[in-house]
């Protein structure tokens, strides 16, 4: 994509593009060349947990707007990682639950405002995501009875199973779904069509999903026939060339 052809598409000056482009090469979204930009390769890569947040993160506050209104007052609720749980964390902020946060990040958000109580586990955090994926963080896990558990995917293809891409984090995930009464997924669409190499669970085990009205419909009847309650959100119009507001 040229410098020009963004020009025409967004109605932004040309300096204003280049230093927007110069940024997005720093991070690695795309990579540069004369007179604009190509994909970047991202096999293998992992982006930094806040640019996995702030690139999509309509969706993720629309989602975790959902997500957190399965949470009553009073209840026990196990909070896994990553970007779309944090989403969770900063929504459920103030209100009176007890919370196993698996990430610091979701800790944090939860613990900016009175009211909840917030535990974290114990053993190493990864960098960046912050996240608690060890021996520890599974044996924190399994000592809960929780009310519910609010749990993410790398994907959640039908007939392949909820995956994880690493195999310490599907080992915290599949204890979240022995730990809690209530087990909630919550994805965007497109995680409902891929798959991972470390299985952790079926859809048969979630009592919930949370996931936006693009999700196709053959894969949203594979979870409702195991008696998953589907929850669907409506996305909100972004313009992608706008800067999300912090």
């Amino acid at each position: 994509m040229s410098v020009d052809a963004l020009g025409t598409l967004t109605g932004a000056s040309p300096i204003t593009i280049r230093r927007d482009l110069a940024e997005l090469a720093e991070h690695g979204l795309v990579r540069r060349v004369r007179g604009g930009v190509t994909r970047a390769e991202m096999r293998g890569t992992s982006l930094p947990f806040s640019v996995r947040f702030e690139s999509d993160r309509g969706r993720k506050d629309a989602l975790a707007a959902v997500a957190a209104d399965l949470v009553a007052d009073g209840e026990s609720l196990i909070l896994d990682s990553g970007t779309t749980c944090y989403a969770v964390a900063r929504r459920l902020a103030g209100r009176p639950i007890t919370a196993l946060a698996l990430s610091l990040h979701a800790a944090a958000a939860l613990a900016t405002r009175p009211g909840a109580q917030v535990v974290v586990p114990g053993g190493p955090v990864e960098n960046d995501a912050l996240a608690f994926t060890s021996h520890a963080a599974v044996a924190a896990v399994h000592e809960m009875n929780a009310d519910i558990a609010i749990i993410g995917a790398c994907s959640a293809l039908p007939g392949h199973g909820l995956a994880s891409t690493d195999y310490e984090d599907a080992q915290v995930k599949r204890a979240c779904l022995a730990a809690a009464s209530r087990r909630v997924l919550v994805t965007t669409a497109d995680k409902l069509t891929r798959t991972s190499t470390f299985r952790f669970g079926t859809p048969a085990e979630l009592t919930d999903l949370v996931t936006t009205t693009d999700a196709p419909e053959d894969l949203l009847v594979s979870f409702r026939v195991e008696g998953v309650e589907v929850h669907l959100v409506e996305q909100p119009v972004e313009n992608p060339f706008t800067r999300p507001m912090p």
